[in-house]
């Protein structure tokens, strides 16, 4: 199959494009390197995969005729979205996907939008169901409510065949460095202290990386067109069980110290997964003390390394 995949050189997109090219697909990726993290962590993500520098919010999208699937992962993520950089949310999410969808459109491509369970907010029931109203509690989830919103119209519109994925916490190497594991692990492998937010009793559903892979790609292959899946591992765990799990595996107590609640952040997230479970045969394979060992080991051999 002929497949693009947005984001590419980030943390789920390098992953993703990676396993595309390793099962013989002809695959290329685009992304806009842009600096919401150390752009030099993505070319390092990137390096040896066919990533070609592309902002969909401004530069010409090329002809998608042809293309069999666009797998939608670009995008300006965290919840700390308040302020004077709402317009960069906006720019990156939802006018690169309007952007990208018309292309998509035009060329009779299938599109899978990369979302998050940042859309429910404090769900009003756990597990939580793809039916669920959305309450967005943040300008980024705010912004990828529109993006499934855009989906599904220009699939109404113009035929968009387009899937919407849910990820909740996704986790794993090369995890992008904002993302609380990502710090934890950078402090213990530095001897710093980690700034706790909140009480540490805020849970989430934690998915491997491998794990929501198989689910991107599974999706685009089965999943029907205007299907939304969640992409939740089997485990939900506390921010304060993360912290034990992480001295199980590396050996070492990771210092802490106490920190304010971050605006937009959801107190738990539960995913029901029935429904990719149904449609796709998705199952979560990795134990969360499993795939955490293997973020750690990387972070580890990083740090050790010349």
């Amino acid at each position: 199959m002929r497949y693009v995949v947005t984001g590419a050189a980030g943390f789920i997109g390098s992953h993703l494009l990676r396993t595309l090219l390793d099962r013989g697909h002809d695959a290329v990726g685009w992304d806009a390197f842009t600096d919401y993290y150390d752009p030099a962590l993505k070319e390092e993500n990137a390096d040896g995969l066919p990533v070609e520098r592309i902002d969909l919010a401004q530069d010409d999208i090329p002809d998608l005729r042809g293309v069999d699937g666009v797998f939608h992962l670009a995008g300006q993520p965290g919840v700390s979205s308040f302020g004077d950089v709402f317009p960069v949310y906006v720019r990156r999410n939802v006018l690169a996907s309007q952007r990208l969808f018309e292309a998509a459109a035009a060329g009779g491509t299938r599109a899978l939008l990369a979302s998050s369970s940042s859309i429910y907010g404090d769900a009003a029931a756990y597990p939580t169901p793809e039916d669920s109203t959305p309450r967005p509690l943040s300008p980024y989830g705010i912004t990828k409510l529109a993006c499934e919103q855009l989906a599904r119209a220009y699939g109404h519109e113009f035929g968009l065949d387009a899937v919407v994925l849910r990820y909740f916490t996704i986790f794993g190497p090369r995890q992008r460095p904002d993302m609380a594991l990502a710090r934890m692990i950078a402090c213990l492998v530095e001897g710093r202290a980690f700034e706790l937010h909140g009480d540490g009793s805020q849970s989430r559903s934690v998915t491997y990386v491998d794990d929501a892979v198989e689910a991107t790609i599974l999706s685009m292959e089965r999943g029907s067109a205007g299907s939304v899946f969640n992409v939740g591992g089997g485990e939900e765990l506390s921010v304060l069980q993360w912290i034990e799990t992480l001295a199980e595996v590396s050996g070492q107590r990771l210092e802490l110290v106490g920190g304010a609640r971050r605006e937009g952040d959801a107190t738990r997230t539960v995913a029901d997964t029935g429904r990719i479970r149904a449609e796709t045969g998705w199952e979560p394979r990795t134990r969360f003390a499993d795939g955490l060992e293997a973020q750690w080991r990387w972070a580890a051999d990083r740090v050790a390394a010349p």
